[in-house]
C-alpha cells in the first residue's frame, strides 16, 4: 500500500474537492458523483492518479452496513408481501437484457462478449466468465464501467428533478447507537473475509449487509450510520469508479463505447416504462420500483432511494433479487445459447 503511495496520494484529495464542489452546486449524491467526475477529469487531463488501495472495499463495507440497517421488521414484512412482484421484475430485467444482447450480436459482436458485456450483473463475475469463455475481456470491462457511470450520472439527477427535491435539503436521519453499531461494523469485516474465503460474490457488499440486516431484523433496531461515515463510503466508491477512465479508455474504441451508451440509455428508458406497469399493479411508488429494477449498482440505487425517502429497504431487496436471478441464470443461459448456434455464428 505505502510502496504505491505516490500513485494514489492525490486521489482522495481530488475526490474530496470534487465532492465539495458538487455539494456547493447542489448536485444529488455529491460525495459519489462529484468525486467520481473529479477523478475522471484529472485522469483524462493526463495525471494518472490511481485507485486507493482497498478504498472500494472500505466504501462498500460502510455502505453495506448502512443498507443492512434499513431491514427492520416492518420493512421485511413489506418485502415478503411483494415477493412475487420482485421476482417477476427481476426476471423481466433479465429478459430485457437478453433482447438487447441479441440486438448487439446482430450489430457484429460475437455472442459471448456481447452477452457478458451487457448482462446487468456483477462486474467482477462477468469478467471472470469472460476469461473462462475466452471472450474480449477489455470490451466486457469497458461496457460495465460505462454502464455504471452512465446510470450514476443520469438516474439520481433525473429522479431528484421528477420529485422536485433539492439535493441539498436536509433529510430526517435516525441516530447512531454505537453499542450496536461498533460490533456490527467489526463483525461485517469478519463476515466479508469469510464470504470471500468460501467464494461467494461481492463479499464486501453482501457480507456486511447480510449480517446487519439479520441483526436489525431480529432485534428490530431503528438506527442509521453517521452521515460522515456514509460520505466516506461514497467518496471511496466514487474515486474507485473514476479510476477506470482515462484518455486512452475513450480513444480505444469510440464506436463501441457509443453502442454501450445507447444500450444503457435504452435499458434505463425501458426500465422506467415497465416499472410504471408493475407499480400500477402493486400500488407501489413508480420511482421506487424503477430504482429496484434499474440495471445499475445496488449501492448507488440504495443511496438514491435513501436520499429521496423512497423505501431504501424495498429498493435494495429488489436489487438483490435482480442480482441473484441474473447470477443464477447467466452462465446456464449462455451455455444453452451457445449450444443452439453453429460455432462460426457464436463467434461472429
Amino acid at each position: 500500500m505505502f510502496s504505491t503511495l505516490k500513485t494514489w496520494w492525490a486521489t482522495p484529495l481530488v475526490g474530496i474537492g470534487g465532492a465539495l464542489l458538487a455539494s456547493a452546486a447542489n448536485w444529488p449524491l455529491p460525495w459519489i458523483i462529484g468525486s467520481m467526475l473529479a477523478v475522471i477529469l484529472v485522469r483524462c487531463s493526463g495525471w494518472a492518479i490511481a485507485e486507493i488501495p482497498n478504498g472500494r472495499k472500505s466504501g462498500q463495507w460502510l455502505i453495506a452496513t448502512s443498507i443492512g440497517l434499513h431491514f427492520t421488521q416492518s420493512v421485511l414484512h413489506e418485502i415478503l408481501g411483494h415477493f412475487p412482484l420482485m421476482l417477476a421484475a427481476a426476471v423481466l430485467t433479465l429478459l430485457l437484457a437478453l433482447v438487447g444482447i441479441a440486438f448487439m450480436r446482430r450489430q457484429g459482436m460475437d455472442l459471448t462478449t456481447a452477452y457478458l458485456a451487457f448482462m446487468p450483473a456483477n462486474f467482477a463475475e462477468m469478467i471472470q466468465l469472460g476469461i473462462r469463455y475466452q471472450a474480449n475481456v477489455p470490451q466486457i470491462a469497458a461496457a460495465h464501467s460505462v454502464r455504471l457511470v452512465l446510470i450514476v450520472l443520469s438516474v439520481p439527477p433525473s429522479l431528484f428533478v421528477l420529485m422536485h427535491m433539492n439535493p441539498a435539503a436536509p433529510s430526517a436521519h435516525l441516530p447512531a447507537d454505537w453499542h450496536w453499531l461498533a460490533p456490527m461494523l467489526a463483525g461485517g469485516v469478519l463476515v466479508a473475509v469469510l464470504w470471500k474465503r468460501v467464494g461467494l460474490p461481492n463479499p464486501w457488499m453482501f457480507g456486511p449487509m447480510a449480517l446487519c440486516a439479520i441483526v436489525t431484523a431480529v432485534f428490530d433496531l431503528h438506527m442509521a450510520l453517521p452521515s460522515q461515515l456514509s460520505h466516506y463510503g461514497q467518496l471511496m466508491i466514487g474515486c474507485a469508479l473514476g479510476s477506470f477512465f482515462d484518455r486512452g479508455f475513450f480513444r480505444r474504441s469510440p464506436l463501441y463505447l457509443a453502442k454501450v451508451a445507447a444500450f444503457t440509455l435504452s435499458m434505463i428508458s425501458c426500465t422506467f416504462l415497465f416499472a410504471w406497469a408493475f407499480a400500477s399493479l402493486a400500488g407501489l411508488p413508480v420511482l421506487a420500483v424503477a430504482l429496484g429494477m434499474m440495471p445499475g449498482s445496488t449501492t448507488e440505487m440504495y443511496l438514491t432511494a435513501e436520499a429521496l425517502n423512497l423505501g431504501a429497504g424495498m429498493v435494495t431487496a429488489m436489487q438483490i433479487m435482480r442480482l441473484v436471478v441474473v447470477m443464477l441464470c447467466a452462465e446456464p443461459v449462455l451455455k444453452y445459447w451457445l449450444r443452439r448456434l453453429p460455432s462460426d455464428n457464436a463467434q461472429r
